[in-house]
């Protein structure tokens, strides 16, 4: 072999060495930096109001109202398509557009006035959303006295796409209330324990307390459930973890209501045949593993309001075309049977803001 060819062979070598050195000590990185948030950890409620009728119960026979709302980090205008789904992009298209969608989405929820607010999917620091404090957005337009945070998601560096690295993220969702909120605390979700797990959110939901003047409380629960990855034995983890918890508020005498986006087919039967094969992510949620005294709000719809609904997400593995992109609902409400839904609504915007629309109920607690 002559000296030239020699050297070639030398610097394809190094070349090589140094690529997997790379990928070793990037591994070693995600590894390393890899943590789960507390459970059960106690959350800062925030008063962004002086509003001094915060302080007041809520009254059992009063109607009320709440709305759940993902918006998707501010990236998902309707030609949005995310790299997760099969889709282009895995970042916002611009820190402009971020800001708009953003207060978009804020403006939404301000227009349908809810007591209460859940929403998720709020990036505090992130680079798919060019850094943009959505919180800090949002608390400004929503019309609320006191809010609280739980974060779900403090990733490393992802350095994949390869052309657009998904980066760095701090994101989590925010409960805001025009009553007062007396505690809450976070819980962690069972996830993936594989190689996804970096892929994927800290999976939670946060447990709040509203009091009312009959001594009881109401308490929300607001959950972002697991999409990406996710197995028979996650989805079951986290929904007995869930009902547990539910049922233990019911049998303290509260009222509970559990809102949020379910990454389940909420309006499809606990069974399907094979030739019905659901998304990997929008299975049917099983009924029977609800608690008892516990139920969705769509179920007490007839079948053809059930069926008319609008569907409250879209899948982002193309821009929304309307009877062409597969849509579901992911989204709504679980309430125990001593809270009364006397009105329910999937917002339809036609996914302007995010991949999600609001889901909107009205209900009042039971004497």
């Amino acid at each position: 072999m002559n000296t030239k060819a020699k050297k070639i062979l030398k610097v394809i070598g190094i070349i090589i060495l140094v690529i997997v050195l790379t990928l070793a000590a990037y591994i070693i990185y995600l590894y390393a930096s890899y943590h789960r948030i507390e459970d059960n950890k106690e959350l800062q409620v925030e008063t962004i109001s002086d509003n001094t009728s915060a302080g007041d119960p809520l009254t059992a026979g009063e109607k009320y109202s709440a709305l759940t709302y993902n918006i998707g980090f501010g990236a998902y205008t309707p030609d949005f398509s995310f790299f997760m789904d099969g889709g282009k992009s895995s970042w916002a298209k611009s820190k402009d557009s971020v800001k708009e969608t953003i207060k978009g989405a804020g403006e939404l929820v301000a227009s349908k006035d809810p007591d209460f607010a859940l929403v998720q999917e709020i990036d505090l620091d992130a680079t798919r959303s060019y850094h943009v404090n959505e919180y800090s957005i949002l608390k400004e337009i929503i019309p609320a006295y006191n809010c609280v945070f739980a974060q779900n998601y403090d990733s490393a560096f992802l350095f994949y796409p390869f052309t657009q690295p998904h980066g760095k993220s701090k994101a989590g969702l925010a409960l805001f209330s025009k009553y007062p909120i007396t505690g809450s605390m976070r819980r962690s979700f069972p996830i993936s324990t594989s190689f996804t797990k970096f892929f994927d959110l800290d999976r939670c939901y946060s447990i709040s307390r509203v009091p009312v003047d009959n001594g009881k409380e109401l308490v929300i629960f607001e959950l972002h459930m697991s999409a990406y990855g996710n197995s028979d034995a996650i989805r079951e983890g986290q929904i007995r973890m869930l009902s547990e918890d539910m049922q233990k508020e019911y049998e303290a005498g509260n009222y509970v209501i559990c809102g949020g986006d379910f990454n389940h087919d909420l309006k499809a039967a606990d069974t399907q045949d094979d030739s019905a094969e659901p998304e990997s992510w929008a299975y049917p949620f099983p009924r029977s593993e609800l608690p008892e005294h516990f139920s969705f709000c769509l179920d007490q719809l007839s079948e053809d309001e059930k069926n008319n609904l609008w569907n409250s997400a879209r899948n982002a593995d193309m821009e929304y075309v309307p009877g062409e992109t597969y849509t579901v609902t992911l989204d709504g409400f679980i309430i125990s049977d001593n809270v009364e839904c006397t009105g329910y609504e999937n917002v339809n915007t036609g996914y302007s803001y995010s991949d999600h629309d609001p889901v909107y109920m009205e209900f009042q607690l039971k004497k």
